[in-house]
C-alpha cells in the first residue's frame, strides 16, 4: 500500500511538471506569433519490445530533438511510468531545454517587439513631424495672407481717413490756419566724452581737452578723410572758430593747426561707424522701433483738427559749415541750438509745447498768418531756420496748386508779354532795354532772376547779376549767327555752360551794355531782381521769374510728352520717353549733378546682364530651331506644345533684353542729369497723372511714395484729358 501510494504521488508530480512545461511553450507560441510547436511520435519497436516516440519541436530558426521513452501504459493518457531513472532523466532534461528556448524566444520576442514599437515611434514621429511642418507652412501662408490684407485694409483705412483738403475749397490768403498744435522739436542729444584712451595730441604730446573743445575736435577729426579738410579757407574757418571755444590755458598751448594730430580721434570714430554697419538684426530694430518712437512723439501736429506730418522735426546737430562750391565760409563752426534760440508759433488754445528740463523757450506766438512752427536764427549767415510742414500737407500742397494754376495764367499773357519785351529792346532809356533783354533770357533760357549778394556768399549768379566777363558774342559759331556763349556759377555752383543764338537786335544790345565795362562790372548795370519782378508782377498779378520757369518747364514737358509718346509701345518704352521728356527739362532748366560714385560698376552689371541674356536667347534659338525640325519630320501634338512652348521661350527672352536695352540707354542718358528737381518743383503734376491715366501707365513708375504722397491733390483731381 505504501508502495502504490509512492508511485502515484510520483506520478501526479510528473504530470503537474509536464503540464507547466507545455503552458509554457503555448504561452511562448501564443506571445511571438511566429514560434510554432509541433510534436510528431514516430512509433517503433525497441529491442525489448517496448515502442520508442521521438518528439521534434520547431522554434523559429532553431530545431531541438530529444528522444523520449514512453510507457506503454500511458500512452493514451499522456502519462508515463516513472519506474526508470533513465525516463527520469531524459525528461527532466527535455524540460530544462524547454525552458531555455522558451526564455531566449522570450528575449527575441521583447528585442523584435523594441524594434518595431520603435520604428513605428519614428515613423509617426515622421509623420507628425511632417504634418506638423505642412501645418506651420499653412498657418505661415495663412499668417503672411492675412497680414497683408491687414496691410491693404490698413491703406484702404489711410486712404479713406486721408484729408482731402482740396475738395473743402481754397483757404484765406493770409490766414492759413485756425489750430496748430504740436510737440515743438526735438533736440539732438548732449555730447559724449571720448573714452580715456583715446586722446587729442598737440605737437606729439596727449593734450586734455575740455569738454566743448573736444566737442568742435570731433567735428574735425571725422571730415580727416574729405576733401574739405585739405582746403585752406576751410582749415583758417575751423581753427580760428574752435580758438575762440577754447579756455586760456588750451588757448596759450595750442597755436598752429599743422601741430595738431587727430589721428586717434578719427580712428575711433571710424571704428564706430564700423560698429554700426555690422550690428545685429536685433540691434538695428532697437534703433528702428526708437526712430518711430520720435516720429511718433515729435513728428506730427494737429491742423485745424487734422493730423499732419511735420517735415523736419529734429534740429541739426551742431558741426562744421560745408557750403557748396568754393564758399568763403567753408569750415565754421555751426553752433548748437538751445531751446533759449528757439521761437514756438502754435494757436493759442493749443497745449504749448514742453521744451527740455532746465530751459525755456525763447518766445511762444500765436501767428496764423504764417506756416511755420519753430524758428531760430543760424549762426553762420544770421539766417532765420523753419520747422516747417512735410511736402504732403495741406498748406505745403495749396502752395504747390496755386503756384501750377498761375503759370497756367501765364499760357493766357505770354504772347503780350513778350511782344512788350521785343518793343523795349529798341527803348530811348538803357533801364527799359536792359530790362527787356533780361526777361527775353528768363523767357527763352529759364534763367533765375538772380539775387543781390554780399561778399560772404559763394560767387553764383543769376539773370541779373551777370557779369561781362560771364559772356562771350559770337557773330558766327558752329554755323549759326548772332550766338552767346555763356559760361557762370548758377544756384548751388552748378556751372551754366551753354551756346545760344539770339535774335539780331538782342545781340547788338549785349554788344552795347559790355562797351567801356571790365569784365568785373555787370552786364545789367541799370536794374536789378527787385525792380525786374515788380515790372512782371504789372504785367500779370503774381507773375516772376520763378513763375515763368515753371511755366517753361512745364509747356516743354507736355509738348514732349505729346512728341515723343505713340500708340503700341511697351510700359518700358512709355517710361523711356517720358524720362526723356523730364530731362529736355532739365537741361533746360540747368539741373545737373555730378555722375554717381557707382555708376560705372552699375553699368558694368548691367551690361554683363544684357550679354548672358544675349547668350541665353542664341541658346534658345538653337532649341527653337531643333523643335522646328523635329516637328517637321514627325508632326504630332506633342511636338507642335514643345515648338509652341520654345518660341515662347525665344520672344520672352527676347523681351527681357529689350528692357535691359532700355534701362542702359535710360542711365546712360541721365548720367550727369538730375530729374528729381524738375520734377518736383517746376513740373505741374498732373500732366504727368494725365499722361499716366491716358497711356496706361502705373503712376507708381512715375512717382515713388513720398512724391506720390506730395502730389495726392493732382492724383485724385486729374483725369487723361488735362492739358496744361
Amino acid at each position: 500500500m505504501k508502495l502504490e501510494k509512492e508511485k502515484a504521488d510520483r506520478r501526479e508530480k510528473k504530470k503537474k511538471k509536464s503540464k507547466h512545461s507545455s503552458k509554457d511553450r503555448d504561452k511562448g507560441s501564443e506571445l511571438n506569433g511566429k514560434h510554432k510547436s509541433s510534436s510528431k511520435m514516430k512509433r517503433s519497436e525497441s529491442p525489448s519490445g517496448v515502442r520508442s516516440s521521438a518528439v521534434k519541436y520547431e522554434a523559429g530558426d532553431s530545431d531541438t530533438h530529444e528522444d523520449v521513452k514512453v510507457d506503454p501504459d500511458e500512452r493514451n493518457d499522456g502519462r508515463q511510468k516513472s519506474g526508470s531513472p533513465e525516463i527520469n532523466n531524459n525528461r527532466e532534461k527535455a524540460d530544462d531545454g524547454h525552458q531555455c528556448d522558451s526564455l531566449k524566444m522570450k528575449k527575441k520576442r521583447v528585442k523584435d517587439e523594441k524594434q518595431e514599437k520603435n520604428q513605428s515611434s519614428s515613423r509617426k514621429r515622421k509623420k507628425t513631424s511632417s504634418e506638423h511642418d505642412k501645418t506651420e507652412k499653412k498657418k505661415i501662408k495663412k499668417d503672411g495672407e492675412q497680414e497683408e490684407k491687414k496691410k491693404e485694409r490698413g491703406k484702404k483705412d489711410e486712404e479713406s481717413e486721408k484729408w482731402k483738403w482740396w475738395e473743402e475749397g481754397k483757404s484765406s490768403d493770409t490766414q492759413k490756419w485756425s489750430s496748430l498744435e504740436h510737440k515743438g522739436p526735438y533736440f539732438p542729444p548732449e555730447y559724449e566724452p571720448l573714452p580715456d584712451n583715446i586722446c587729442f595730441k598737440y605737437d606729439g604730446q596727449p593734450v586734455k581737452l575740455s569738454p566743448v573743445t573736444e566737442e568742435i575736435a570731433t567735428f574735425y577729426a571725422k571730415m580727416l578723410d574729405h576733401e574739405y579738410t585739405s582746403k585752406d579757407v576751410f582749415q583758417n574757418n575751423f581753427f580760428s572758430d574752435w580758438r575762440e571755444e577754447m579756455t586760456k590755458e588750451e588757448r596759450k598751448q595750442i597755436k598752429t593747426l599743422s601741430k595738431c594730430d587727430f589721428t586717434q580721434i578719427h580712428k575711433y570714430f571710424v571704428e564706430k561707424s564700423e560698429e554700426r554697419k555690422n550690428m545685429t538684426k536685433e540691434e538695428k530694430q532697437v534703433l528702428k522701433e526708437e526712430a518711430s518712437r520720435l516720429m511718433e512723439e515729435y513728428g506730427f501736429c494737429l491742423l485745424d483738427g487734422h493730423r499732419e506730418k511735420i517735415g523736419n522735426f529734429k534740429l541739426e546737430p551742431p558741426g562744421l559749415f560745408r557750403g557748396r562750391g568754393e564758399h568763403p565760409k567753408m569750415g565754421k563752426l555751426k553752433k548748437r541750438i538751445q531751446p533759449e534760440d528757439v521761437t514756438i508759433n502754435c494757436s493759442q488754445d493749443s497745449k504749448i509745447p514742453t521744451p527740455p528740463a532746465g530751459h525755456r523757450w525763447k518766445r511762444v506766438q500765436h501767428d496764423n498768418t504764417v506756416t511755420w512752427l519753430a524758428s531760430w536764427l543760424e549762426n553762420i549767415h544770421g539766417r532765420p531756420k523753419y520747422i516747417m510742414l512735410n511736402p504732403s500737407s495741406k498748406l505745403k500742397g495749396e502752395k504747390d496748386w496755386q503756384k501750377y494754376e498761375t503759370a497756367r495764367q501765364l499760357k493766357m499773357k505770354v504772347d503780350s508779354i513778350r511782344k512788350q519785351y521785343r518793343r523795349d529792346w529798341t527803348s530811348r532809356e538803357m533801364k527799359i532795354r536792359q530790362r527787356g533783354v533780361a526777361i527775353y533770357f528768363i523767357d527763352k533760357l529759364a534763367l533765375r532772376a538772380g539775387n543781390e549778394k554780399d561778399d560772404e556768399s559763394a560767387d553764383t549768379v543769376g539773370c541779373c547779376s551777370l557779369r561781362v566777363e560771364h559772356i562771350t558774342l559770337h557773330r558766327r559759331l558752329d554755323a549759326q549767327e548772332h550766338v552767346v556763349e555763356f559760361d557762370f556759377l548758377g544756384k548751388d555752383s552748378i556751372r551754366y555752360y551753354n551756346k545760344v543764338p539770339v535774335e539780331k537786335q538782342v545781340f547788338k544790345n549785349l554788344k552795347l551794355f559790355i562797351k567801356h565795362k571790365d569784365p568785373e562790372d555787370d552786364l545789367f548795370d541799370r536794374i536789378t531782381t527787385v525792380k525786374l519782378n515788380k515790372t512782371l508782377n504789372e504785367c500779370m498779378p503774381g507773375l516772376t521769374a520763378k513763375v515763368f520757369r515753371t511755366f517753361n518747364a512745364s509747356t516743354t514737358l507736355q509738348d514732349q510728352l505729346n512728341k515723343l509718346t505713340t500708340e503700341g509701345m511697351t510700359v518700358e518704352e512709355k517710361i523711356l520717353s517720358y524720362n526723356r521728356a523730364n530731362r529736355a527739362v532739365a537741361i533746360l532748366c540747368n539741373h545737373q549733378r555730378a555722375a554717381p560714385k557707382t555708376f560705372e560698376r552699375s553699368m558694368q552689371l548691367l551690361q554683363e546682364k544684357i550679354q548672358k541674356k544675349k547668350e541665353q536667347i542664341e541658346d534658345a534659338k538653337k532649341e527653337l530651331k531643333e523643335a522646328k525640325k523635329a516637328h517637321k519630320d514627325a508632326p504630332s501634338d506633342k511636338s507642335k506644345k514643345l515648338l509652341e512652348k520654345k518660341e515662347k521661350a525665344v520672344q520672352r527672352l527676347s523681351d527681357q533684353l529689350k528692357k535691359l536695352q532700355l534701362q542702359e540707354t535710360d542711365r546712360e542718358e541721365n548720367k550727369v542729369i538730375a530729374l528729381g528737381t524738375s520734377k518736383l518743383n517746376y513740373l505741374d503734376p498732373r500732366i504727368s497723372v494725365a499722361w499716366c491715366k491716358k497711356h496706361q501707365v502705373p503712376i507708381e513708375k512715375i512717382y515713388n511714395k513720398t512724391q506720390r504722397d506730395k502730389f495726392a491733390w493732382a492724383i485724385d483731381m486729374t483725369d487723361e484729358n488735362f492739358q496744361f
